[in-house]
């Protein structure tokens, strides 16, 4: 205790430097409620000018000299209605906290009695400023208390009763590590004046107000923290909710023109589909990653999107097709690469409709592509697409027995398709994965 008697006066100008920052701090922060700001800023500059009071008071006590005189009686004035001003700011702080945070209307009875005591406790120290109810002093200017001087504790003391009681009453609106912080703080600054009223001449009730002025400034940071969270929280939310609608679309959109381009052909019904479960079922056994098998699935949907330019008389003929027919239906996926082209969020879909009739060999159409040169994603639906082909019924012939399938398979291997993803459909085949879908 005679520590802070002999250095008051510099933890008092220490003190008024952390109010002042957290005045230009808290004025900064814009993400701060208007009114929730403003309240800040007064009780901060309140207790800046609280310590700055209290510091002038203690300079000039015993000063007989005119400036003495007066520094003396407007700094102890200032200190008393300070005393009672922070209280009543907490007040009004607690009011929005509830109101706001606590979604609590209307506001609480005892707040409107915490501001008759505020009204109550102004009237009395101008009544002390004219009678010496509180304190007087001596024609050196010293300061000393008078016998009601304990009246100016116990109206703060009220108000902070109030408070605590409010606070405690509806403790369910709020956080309840908000709830034991407000009640601890608020009390803080009480507990300090009881032991300052046995020690007279340090000010520590003073010096605590800072500490509660802090308290808030971090519970306004907090609830700015908490509430950036959230937003955070919702808008990944968001995101994903998007992102999954858009995912949604584009899969339904995709599955609607594979049905319109499956319906233009009556033996084709649900070839798109097949051919696309098939490819993903080889992508998947070949190792690719879950997204690389999505979109191979969908380039494979899609992969005759270009018969849509292909006259109907000649994709529904029955029979073999002449020379110059078999040209039109080569133009499939030259309409379907344009068709997809502009889809820029999904290349792949273009890829795999403009080079799915490529042969490993280099035979194959429209660029006539060989080997390694032809894109992965085309080589797979190749495969699947001869595999749904042989296995359903055309108009010029029955479906395939399994074993015909597999002969033409292993024929083809190294010469109309990838071995490596032949080899793979075969060992699916054997094992009778594809024969279930």
């Amino acid at each position: 205790m005679e520590f802070i008697r002999e250095h008051q006066l510099n933890i008092m100008l220490i003190m008024c430097g952390v109010c002042f920052i957290l005045v230009v701090m808290t004025s900064l922060t814009r993400s701060l409620a208007r009114r929730r700001k403003a309240i800040l800023v007064i009780i901060e500059l309140a207790a800046m000018l609280l310590l700055i009071s209290d510091r002038i008071s203690y300079i000039y006590r015993g000063d007989p000299s005119a400036l003495g005189y007066f520094m003396v009686r407007i700094g102890n004035g200032t200190v008393f209605f300070m005393q009672l001003m922070i209280p009543h700011l907490v007040t009004i702080y607690l009011c929005d906290l509830f109101k706001n945070e606590g979604r609590l209307r209307p506001t609480p009875k005892q707040f409107y009695f915490c501001d008759l005591l505020f009204i109550l406790g102004v009237v009395l120290l101008v009544f002390s400023q004219f009678t010496g109810l509180y304190y007087t002093f001596d024609d050196q200017n010293t300061y000393h208390r008078s016998s009601w001087f304990f009246l100016c504790y116990i109206i703060p003391f009220l108000i902070v009763l109030l408070q605590e009681w409010t606070i405690i009453q509806y403790r369910s609106r709020l956080k309840r590590h908000l709830v034991t912080s407000l009640l601890i703080c608020i009390a803080l600054p009480t507990v300090a004046s009881i032991v300052q009223f046995f020690y007279y001449g340090v000010s520590i009730a003073n010096i605590t107000i800072v500490f509660v002025v802090i308290t808030f400034y971090t519970f306004a940071l907090n609830d700015l923290n908490e509430k950036v969270e959230i937003a955070r929280e919702h808008e990944i939310e968001y995101y994903k909710e998007a992102r999954k609608k858009e995912a949604e679309m584009f899969a339904e959109t995709a599955e609607a023109l594979a049905n319109a381009i499956d319906a233009k052909d009556n033996y084709t019904r649900g070839h798109s589909s097949r051919v696309a479960i098939f490819s993903k079922m080889i992508a998947k056994e070949a190792g690719y990653p879950y997204k690389e098998c999505e979109q191979v699935y969908y380039a494979a949907l899609l992969h005759d999107v270009g018969k849509i330019g292909i006259r109907n008389e000649i994709i529904n003929k029955r029979g073999s097709l002449t020379d110059e027919e078999f040209e039109q239906i080569k133009l499939h996926p030259i309409y379907g690469e344009k068709i997809l082209s502009g889809i820029r969020q999904a290349p792949f879909l273009a890829v795999g409709a403009h080079y799915h009739h490529e042969r490993y060999d280099g035979k194959g159409y429209p660029e006539g592509l060989a080997g390694n040169d032809i894109p992965e994603i085309a080589r797979i639906i190749a495969v699947a697409d001869a595999y749904d082909a042989m296995t359903s019924l055309r108009s010029y012939r029955e479906p395939l027995k399994k074993e015909a399938v597999r002969e033409e398979l292993v024929k083809g291997s190294g010469t109309q398709f990838d071995p490596r993803f032949a080899e793979i459909l075969l060992t699916l085949i054997d094992a009778g994965e594809v024969e279930r879908i």
